[in-house]
C-alpha cells in the first residue's frame, strides 16, 4: 500500500512548511528524519534590479568615468598629484558604489562619499588634466601632492571609522541581553540603546512651531521689501539686507540669524508635516493638516528657492524633502545618489546663474564638460593645499578656529580677536580680491590640530555617521516607523546639510545648525502624545 503525502495548499508558504515537518522546536526535516531541506527564498525583483545596477556602478564610476577625464585634451602635468588625484578618484568612486548598492539606506555615509567623488575627485581630477584651477595654489607643487595625500588619508580614516561603528563594547552587549530578558524577549527600544524611550514630535509644540515659522518668513520678507525680491537675485537680496541694516561693518551676525530663522523654521515645520502626512493616514484625512501642509509649501517656495538661495543650501532642502516623503524607498535611494553625480558633473556649474543681476552676469562659454569644473565652485583640494602652505606659514590655530564656529553667536564687538572664516583667514593671507572661498573639513581640522588631528576628527566622524545611520536604519523599519519619529526627520536634514558642512567653511554653516538644533529641541518629547494623527494608545501606531 503506497501512503500519499499531503500536498501544501495555496495559502501554505515554504516557511510553514518547514515548521510543520520539523515539528516544535525542531529542525526542518522530511518524512522518515531525512536530512534537513534548504528552501529556497522566494524571488525578489529588488534583487534583480541591484544586480542590473552593480555592473554599471561598479565599471562606470570607479573606472570609466576617471578614464574618459584623463583622456580629454588638456595641459595638465602629469605628475605624482595627478596619479595620486587619479587614485583619490578611484577609491571614493568604489566607496560610492558601495554605499549605493548596500541592503540599507546609509544617508549621511552616502553623501560623504558623493562629495568626496565629486568635490574631491573628478573635480580636481579634471583640473589636473586641463592645468586649470579655479582658485590659485600659492605654494609649491609638493604641498598639493600632500594635501591629495592627506585627504586619501582621511578617507581611510573615515572608513576605518565606521568599520568600528559595527562593534559593541562587551558592556553595551550584556545592557542588550539584559533588556531583552527584562522585556521577555521583544526588541522594542532597542534603536535607541537599551531602556531608553524614542524621541518623537509634540504635537502641540509643532503647531507653535508653524506660527513662529510664518512669523519667521513674514519678518524676512518685510525687512527685505516683499516677495518679489526673493525672484530677483542674489544680489539683490544682499542688498535689500544692507540696506535693512543686517549686514555690513564687518559684522554678519544680524544676517545670519533673520535669514536663518527665516529660512530653517519653515523648512522644518515642513518636513514635520511631510513626515505626519505620509506615514498616518488619519493625517491625511485630516483638512486642517493637508491645508497646513499646502501653506508651508507655499511658504518654502518664497524664502527657500533656488534663486535667493545658494545651491547648497537648495540642495539640502531638495534633499531632506525627498527622504522624508519617501523614508523606505531603496530604488529611489540609489537613483538619487547615481543621478546626484550627473547632476553634479554636469548641471551644478550653471546652476548659479541667479547669484547676479542679468546684466552683471558674464555667460559661461565652454566646448569641454570639464572646463566647468575648473571654473567654477570646486576649489576644495586647492584650498586646502593653500591651507598647508599657510600653516607652514603662520603655524597651527590650536583650536581657535573651532572656538569660533562654536561661540559664532558672541558679537565682535565682545570678542575683539574673533577668528573669522577659515577661507576668508586664508584667501586674505593669499591677497585674492574674492574671499568668499571654500574650506572643507580636512582644511579646517588641519588648520587648528595637524595632521594627527585631522585623522582623528575624521575617525570620529565616520564613527559618528556609521552609528547614527544604523540607528536611522533600525528606526525605520517595520512600516515606515512611528508617525511622530523625530529621528526620521532628523536625518534627511542632517544628509542634506552635510554638503555645506563639508564644503566649509564651518564658521558659516554653523549658524543653521544652532537655529535647527533649537527647534528640534523644542518639538521633542520622550512621551507618546495621544493626539498625534495615526498614533495609537501607548504610542504605538494605528494599523492603516
Amino acid at each position: 500500500m503506497t501512503t500519499e503525502r499531503p500536498v501544501a495548499g495555496p495559502r501554505e508558504s515554504l516557511a510553514e512548511q518547514a515548521r510543520d515537518s520539523a515539528g516544535p522546536g525542531g529542525p526542518a526535516v522530511g518524512g522518515g528524519g531525512a536530512r534537513p531541506r534548504a528552501w529556497a527564498r522566494p524571488f525578489a525583483p529588488r534583487a534583480l534590479l541591484t544586480t542590473a545596477m552593480s555592473v554599471p556602478l561598479v565599471l562606470g564610476l570607479p573606472l570609466l568615468l576617471p578614464l574618459v577625464v584623463m583622456n580629454q585634451p588638456g595641459g595638465g602635468v602629469r605628475d605624482t598629484a595627478y596619479w595620486l588625484q587619479a587614485g583619490l578618484t578611484a577609491y571614493c568612486g568604489t566607496r560610492l558604489c558601495a554605499m549605493i548598492l548596500a541592503r540599507r539606506r546609509k544617508l549621511l555615509q552616502a553623501t560623504f562619499w558623493m562629495f568626496c567623488y565629486m568635490a574631491m575627485g573628478v573635480a580636481p581630477l579634471a583640473q589636473a588634466v586641463l592645468g586649470r584651477v579655479p582658485t590659485p595654489v600659492v605654494g609649491p607643487r609638493e604641498d598639493l601632492v600632500l594635501a591629495i595625500a592627506l585627504v586619501l588619508f582621511g578617507c581611510c580614516a573615515f572608513d576605518l571609522g565606521a568599520l568600528l561603528a559595527r562593534f559593541r563594547p562587551p558592556w553595551r552587549r550584556r545592557e542588550a541581553e539584559e533588556e531583552r530578558d527584562d522585556r521577555g524577549g521583544a526588541g522594542g527600544g532597542a534603536e535607541d540603546g537599551p531602556g531608553d524611550r524614542p524621541r518623537l514630535v509634540h504635537r502641540r509644540r509643532v503647531h507653535l512651531l508653524t506660527l513662529a515659522a510664518f512669523a519667521a518668513a513674514a519678518l524676512l520678507v518685510v525687512r527685505l521689501g516683499g516677495p518679489a525680491v526673493f525672484f530677483s537675485s542674489r544680489q539683490e537680496i544682499t542688498a535689500g539686507l544692507e540696506d535693512a541694516g543686517l549686514s555690513g561693518n564687518g559684522s554678519e551676525a544680524g544676517q545670519a540669524f533673520v535669514r536663518g530663522f527665516g529660512t530653517v523654521l519653515p523648512l522644518i515645520a515642513l518636513l514635520v508635516h511631510v513626515r505626519m502626512l505620509v506615514t498616518s493616514r488619519r493625517a491625511r484625512r485630516s483638512w486642517s493638516t493637508v491645508a497646513v501642509l499646502v501653506s508651508l509649501c507655499c511658504l518654502n517656495a518664497v524664502v527657500n528657492n533656488p534663486i535667493s538661495n545658494p545651491r547648497y543650501w537648495f540642495l539640502t532642502v531638495m534633499f531632506a524633502l525627498l527622504f522624508t516623503a519617501f523614508p523606505v524607498s531603496a530604488a529611489l535611494y540609489r537613483m538619487s545618489l547615481t543621478l546626484g553625480v550627473v547632476v553634479a558633473l554636469l548641471l551644478f556649474p550653471f546652476a548659479d546663474a541667479f547669484r547676479y543681476e542679468e546684466n552683471n552676469t558674464r555667460p559661461i562659454e565652454t566646448t569641454s564638460f570639464l572646463e566647468p569644473l575648473a571654473l567654477k565652485d570646486y576649489d576644495q583640494i586647492g584650498m586646502f593645499a593653500n591651507t598647508i602652505t599657510y600653516v607652514d606659514s603662520a603655524g597651527h590655530t590650536y583650536g581657535n578656529q573651532l572656538a569660533g564656529c562654536l561661540l559664532f553667536a558672541v558679537p565682535r564687538s565682545v570678542w575683539e580677536g574673533k577668528p573669522v572664516d577659515t577661507g576668508v583667514m586664508v584667501g586674505q593671507w593669499m591677497g585674492t580680491r574674492n574671499t568668499n572661498l571654500s574650506s572643507p573639513v580636512w582644511a579646517e581640522l588641519y588648520v587648528d590640530f595637524g595632521a594627527v588631528g585631522m585623522t582623528a576628527g575624521l575617525g570620529l566622524v565616520g564613527y559618528a555617521a556609521a552609528r547614527f545611520d544604523r540607528r536611522v536604519a533600525r528606526a525605520s523599519a517595520g512600516r515606515r516607523g512611528h508617525p511622530g519619529r523625530l529621528l526620521l526627520v532628523v536625518a534627511p536634514l542632517i544628509a542634506g546639510y552635510s554638503f555645506i558642512l563639508l564644503r566649509g567653511p564651518l564658521l558659516q554653516a554653523t549658524g543653521r545648525v544652532a537655529i535647527a538644533a533649537m527647534c528640534l529641541l523644542f518639538v521633542t518629547t520622550r512621551h507618546a502624545d495621544r493626539a498625534v494623527p495615526g498614533e495609537g494608545p501607548g504610542g504605538r501606531p494605528r494599523s492603516p
